[in-house]
């Protein structure tokens, strides 16, 4: 019998994460392609009944995972299809063991990824895994989109590692692979929430750090202390 999240740290689905799900399956099956302009917030919430503040959260979650892309004045477009990537919905798990297969998942693929990431990286990589940190250190960053750009960090360093498959293992996964996204993870690690964003800031500098001075097996060490520490929250 699989046990049960408790109720203190369950999140439901919400809305948004349940639009993101019918635009992704578009998505994958080809409905809608590379270069396609996904439909207006006005046609979204029209055909799915919903407020635009819902809409608006489901591309930003969309974007994150890097399936579209917002061209200012223009639109929001496909970037790529998931047809026979991964099909994991993440953000429906609902038990403890869920979570860690997930994060189990997490250290086979990106342990490896951040050292080939230290070894690949281009300085335009590492800036762009920078300003991803210095948004989700930003104080003023609201759990969202802390939870987006810690995404986007991990997303970046799949892509520096120049194996195209390691990015679209983790594009495919979606912003639903960080436990913040879903539940309440300082609550599970029993601490206040200053002290878990101080313990996240510094595992995710330490990551950067080897990897920015192309410290191969030290980003491979700091990628592994970092997934396995989130890992011990849960079981």
């Amino acid at each position: 019998m699989q046990h049960q999240v408790p109720e203190h740290f369950k999140v439901k689905r919400s809305l948004a994460q349940q639009l993101m799900a019918v635009l992704s399956e578009r998505i994958r099956t080809g409905q809608l392609s590379h270069g396609d302009r996904l439909p207006t917030e006005s046609q979204l919430m029209a055909e799915q009944g919903l407020s635009r503040t819902v809409v608006r959260e489901a591309i930003s979650g969309l974007n994150a995972a890097g399936l579209v892309e917002a061209r200012h004045g223009i639109g929001t477009f496909i970037l790529g299809s998931s047809v026979g990537a991964l099909q994991i919905d993440t953000f429906a798990i609902k038990t403890i063991r869920g979570v860690l297969d997930v994060l189990e998942l997490r250290i086979a693929l990106e342990v490896e990824s951040a050292g080939l990431a230290a070894h690949r990286r281009s300085d335009t990589q590492l800036a762009e895994m920078r300003s991803t940190l210095d948004e989700l250190n930003d104080k003023s960053t609201h759990a969202k989109a802390a939870a987006s750009a810690d995404f986007r960090f991990h997303l970046c360093i799949a892509q520096a590692s120049g194996n195209r498959y390691f990015a679209d293992l983790v594009q495919s996964l979606g912003g639903g692979i960080i436990p913040r996204s879903r539940i309440n993870s300082a609550a599970v690690a029993g601490g206040d929430q200053a002290s878990y964003n101080h313990r996240l800031q510094y595992e995710h500098e330490a990551i950067y750090s080897a990897i920015a001075r192309r410290d191969l097996e030290g980003a491979r060490v700091a990628m592994y202390l970092h997934l396995i520490r989130s890992k011990t929250l849960f079981g």
